[in-house]
């Protein structure tokens, strides 16, 4: 088998909020990459895993048509693709494997301010603007209602001002853009994040090998992501109240401190945001020398 036969080719959003979120992430996992001359591949330099660069919405078809073996993607774009090829009468060739945890944001229905809604019922004989058919189709269709999908792309929020739709459903994070067009969301379909999808064409053992690596480092770096390695001294009598303080910590490596017989080293990894309320806390049980450091990864 030809060498380039034996990299991993991962599809990644090559411009969008997934974007530089993902490629950091796989630099986190040890991942470094060129960029070819067109910016549409990134090279690895360390690892044999290339990135592909392109639109969110053809990742799905790149994984399940086996021309790259894994993508990142929001879950909103791999459901819309999965009920688009169900509805072709075939099955998306891809499968999800990990979530993310980034790029949160929810498909929902969102209504004028002066339209009262009750619940589905209100979508009876209206017209909803979105980019997502197969999605809208699908929640009418399981909630009974008559309702008329109008495809929209682009600024899908302004299209009851226009006149082409009574609602419309669309990606929502913060919601200002839905104040700002005099809108309100009043239903949610899904719930969305960031999530890695493999092809289910078989691997070779020395790719699958590889792809399962790239799963544990990034369980290894998103378990630890706000976590953070906490070393303290304290008297031997204050261990039980020191641990208590602690936030979200596994049992704590406890060390006898060298000349002494009553005071104790504390190493812990607190898996929540230590504050200074945190520390001064700590402290006030007799805690001293109080060092936190970052922790970039961990492997169980």
């Amino acid at each position: 088998m030809e060498q380039s036969e034996q990299r991993i080719k991962i599809a990644v959003q090559k411009t969008g909020r997934l974007t530089d979120h993902s490629i950091d992430l796989l630099e986190r996992c040890g991942l470094k990459v060129t960029k070819s001359k067109n910016q549409l591949i990134c090279y690895g330099e360390n690892m044999p895993i290339d990135l592909l660069l392109v639109r969110d919405d053809d990742i799905p078809g790149l994984v399940s048509d086996d021309v790259c073996d894994l993508g990142i993607v929001g879950l909103n774009v791999v459901e819309e693709k999965r009920l688009q090829l169900e509805q072709e009468g075939s099955n998306g060739r891809f499968k999800q494997i990990f979530e993310l945890d980034f790029g949160h944001c929810r498909l929902s229905i969102a209504a004028p301010e002066d339209v009262d809604y009750v619940g589905p019922e209100s979508l009876k004989n209206v017209k909803i603007a979105t980019s997502y058919v197969g999605l809208l189709t699908d929640y009418l269709k399981r909630n009974r209602i008559a309702a008329e999908p109008i495809f929209f792309s682009g600024a899908v929020e302004i299209a009851p001002k226009l006149g082409r739709a009574d609602f419309i459903c669309d990606l929502v994070s913060s919601g200002e853009t839905l104040l700002a067009n005099g809108l309100r969301e009043v239903a949610v379909l899904l719930e969305s994040e960031a999530v890695v999808i493999q092809t289910l064409a078989p691997l070779s053992d020395e790719k699958q090998a590889l792809v399962d690596k790239i799963i544990q480092r990034l369980d290894g770096v998103l378990k630890v992501r706000d976590s953070k390695y906490i070393m303290l001294h304290a008297p031997r009598s204050a261990l039980a109240e020191i641990r208590a303080l602690l936030p979200g910590s596994e049992s704590p490596t406890v060390l006898p401190l060298e000349g002494s017989d009553d005071k104790i080293a504390v190493h812990a990894v607190c898996r929540e945001n230590v504050f200074w309320e945190t520390l001064e806390n700590l402290k006030a049980a007799g805690a001293s020398s109080l060092l936190v450091l970052p922790v970039e990864k961990m492997l169980a």
